[in-house]
């Protein structure tokens, strides 16, 4: 069978990572978490105080930034790691949660990430998920699924995700992150948020797991 590239955009919290990560491990290919990577940057950025609106500041600071995936066998999944530390689990805090979609709306920025995503899919047989997947990163991608649901059930599924990592968060907290991501993601002059005009759309508000892996697999066997 031969291998293609798989690209899964969509807005927040509508599962594109589960699907991603549950796709690439049936057809034994790569998942890659693009979100992750702009996620690790915003860590470095915050980190080191570095002022995203400075071109100067910014570009200085992306020759400091080197990102890689190694795979955790304990997790079963790719973890990203900054500047050789393992940061996947400090990246999903709220603090950076509400600064990513600023960061990654940078021209400078996403053309760095871009670059290297790219050179990560030479060899195909990847399971990409993000914003602009698959109309920037990789718009000859053989399949390409553009996921959404309910603002509601977003919200409710991110709430359960946060909470876990912090009781204190509330419902509301989460709401307006949420709508604030949505807003810039789609509405950055660079990437924005879209779906590809030959993508597949899954709304998820009403289906499975197991159900939206289903269809996506006999979308990917159509192909391979």
């Amino acid at each position: 069978m031969k291998k293609i590239i798989i690209t899964i955009d969509g807005w927040s919290s509508c599962g594109k990572s589960t699907l991603a990560k549950q796709l690439a491990k049936t057809l034994n290919y790569v998942y890659i978490d693009s979100g992750a990577m702009y996620r690790a940057i915003t860590l470095y950025f915050l980190r080191n105080h570095i002022d995203w609106t400075n071109e100067e500041e910014v570009n200085e600071a992306l020759t400091h930034t080197h990102l890689h995936f190694e795979y955790n066998p304990k997790s079963s999944q790719s973890e990203i790691f900054l500047n050789d530390e393992n940061v996947e689990y400090v990246i999903r805090d709220l603090v950076i949660a509400e600064k990513v979609s600023d960061v990654a709306a940078i021209a400078a920025i996403r053309s760095f990430a871009v670059a290297q995503q790219q050179k990560m899919g030479t060899k195909k047989g990847i399971v990409m998920d993000g914003r602009d997947i698959g109309t920037t990163v990789f718009p000859d991608a053989e399949l390409k699924i553009f996921m959404t649901a309910d603002i509601s059930v977003r919200v409710e599924r991110r709430f359960k995700e946060m909470f876990e990592k912090n009781p204190n968060i509330t419902i509301e907290e989460v709401r307006s992150n949420l709508e604030m991501r949505d807003y810039i993601d789609s509405h950055r002059e660079v990437s924005p948020l879209r779906k590809a005009d030959d993508a597949v759309v899954i709304d998820n508000t009403h289906l499975t797991e197991a159900e939206q892996l289903h269809y996506a697999i006999a979308l990917a066997m159509k192909l391979i």
